[in-house]
């Protein structure tokens, strides 16, 4: 068989007890039940596993299915690693660089939780405004009726106005714009500062070095986290090449995998991560990945909430 199911991961805590229960995670008791649901019903895999059926064309068992988990938080650490371990299964964690090499927070983190902190209506009002104040001399992008028509668009997760705030400020607008608004939104709504949050959302190097030593996978999720298909040439080798550096302890240089921040890419970052050793990449496509046929650099995953307990998205593609 080569048919994998990859399930993707990003915060699990106990949401009820945690300072931001709005966040968008998997609670821990849902976590647990999901493994359980996977024992029974799947055959959990490495990514070992993955990388010999890829290449050697080894089968795989049936209902093959591969856990991955995006973005180095501290509570897949805390909560998920203890879980998996008990289980006898194998995690996959892809951590971007600059998480634990300069304990800074993340863009994508600080509007996860902004959202998390303030109503979406004033937080649309907080923006509009903001775009229009700097639109001008320095700043050069369309007006904001233009920009609500492309991008305020609904997914099968967010709302449109939460798409909206999502999509200005992760990739839009400028990009030093991008950070000046979302440090004052962070700044007005979080009510903890940036410095401070960082420390406590990510790991270590010293609790990936022991995921590592406990047998889960470490992998490549870029360095500052930003959608690569839209950098420059330069800026996407200069991302890519910073995490390698990085993660240099927790990878094999000749054989390491990608994982695509916003599952976004190009054929420059195709390009540019097979000369650089990598030997799988993963996207945000929804589908079973069908590994004798897809191109082995733009696997597909499910989210974790298209499995029970949250639902039964996934059998839809069976």
């Amino acid at each position: 068989m080569s048919n994998l199911y990859i399930s993707m991961y990003h915060y699990t805590r106990d949401l009820v007890h945690s300072r931001y229960p709005e966040i968008k995670g998997l609670d821990v008791n849902l976590f647990k039940q999901q493994i359980d649901f996977f024992c029974s019903n799947f055959s959990p895999v490495t990514m070992e596993q993955v990388i010999d059926s890829v290449y050697n064309k080894t089968p795989l068992p049936q209902n093959a299915i591969l856990l991955t988990f995006d973005d180095g938080y501290i509570d897949n650490y805390t909560y998920a690693f203890p879980i998996l371990e008990e289980a006898g299964i194998q995690g996959s964690f892809f951590i971007p660089g600059k998480t634990f090499a300069e304990h800074k927070l993340l863009d994508v983190n600080k509007i996860h939780y902004i959202l998390a902190s303030g109503n979406i209506k004033l937080l649309m009002k907080d923006v509009l405004e903001r775009m229009d104040f700097y639109r001008g001399n320095e700043f050069q992008f369309p007006e904001n009726d233009i920009l609500l028509n492309e991008y305020a668009v609904a997914n099968r997760f967010d709302s449109k106005e939460v798409i909206f705030v999502k999509r200005m400020l992760q990739t839009v607008l400028p990009e030093s714009l991008r950070t000046c608004i979302a440090s004052e939104l962070f700044s007005k709504y979080v009510g903890v500062s940036e410095e401070q949050l960082a420390y406590e959302l990510y790991m270590t190097e010293e609790q990936i070095a022991t995921l590592k030593r406990h047998g889960m996978f470490i992998g490549i999720h870029g360095y500052d986290h930003y959608w690569l298909g839209k950098l420059s040439i330069g800026q996407l080798h200069q991302d890519i090449s910073a995490a390698l550096d990085v993660m240099d302890k927790y990878i094999d240089k000749s054989r390491w995998v990608m994982n695509y921040p916003y599952g976004n890419y190009n054929e420059d970052v195709l390009s540019f991560i097979k000369e650089q050793g990598a030997c799988l990449g993963l996207t945000t496509e929804v589908r079973i990945a069908k590994l004798e046929n897809d191109n082995k650099f733009t696997l597909p995953r499910f989210d974790c909430n298209d499995f029970p307990p949250k639902s039964e998205i996934y059998r839809r593609f069976e």
